[in-house]
């Protein structure tokens, strides 16, 4: 297994991007579904991490880093087949890394309460809940969370 950081415009992301709006959708209202496309996934401040196996797309995520220290996760989804495997717990790794060597001390992010293995898999790695924040406020369908982040000594 391996995970880099890929362009988003290419057919195994906008594939996994598919299904994960696909996964949103059958959760949650569409005006409520806070998804990247392919377009803001390509800003200079945005990394998407590939997981793959056999040079097979199973998983990604992105880190969106702000200019205030922060960062924000975005689109994290493993596909069904591969489930279960540890791809999530990688990914997040792989993006609070890349955190970590861009400074960020501080990284939020968005899911819903319906999401139980993506409450379970924050959780387990160290996200605490946290209010509601940015175009979250007021959304029924948010859970907002974040994680501290120590910084790597030179």
């Amino acid at each position: 297994m391996s995970i880099a950081i890929e362009p988003a415009r290419q057919p195994d992301v906008e594939r996994l991007l598919g299904l994960g709006d696909q996964f949103a959708r059958s959760l949650y209202p569409p005006d409520e579904c806070f998804l990247l496309d392919v377009a803001e996934l390509e800003a200079p401040n945005v990394s998407v991490f590939v997981a793959r196996v056999d040079n097979d797309a199973l998983g990604m995520a992105a880190l969106v880093v702000k200019h205030d220290g922060s960062a924000e996760v975005k689109r994290v989804f493993v596909e069904d087949r591969a489930r279960g495997q540890g791809l999530a717990g990688q990914l997040l790794a792989a993006v609070e890394t890349a955190g970590r060597q861009a400074g960020v001390r501080v990284i939020q992010l968005e899911t819903g309460p319906r999401s139980v293995a993506a409450l379970a898999l924050y959780e387990k790695h160290g996200y605490r809940h946290i209010p509601l924040f940015g175009q979250y406020i007021g959304s029924a369908s948010s859970v907002c969370m974040e994680k501290r982040l120590g910084l790597i000594e030179p």
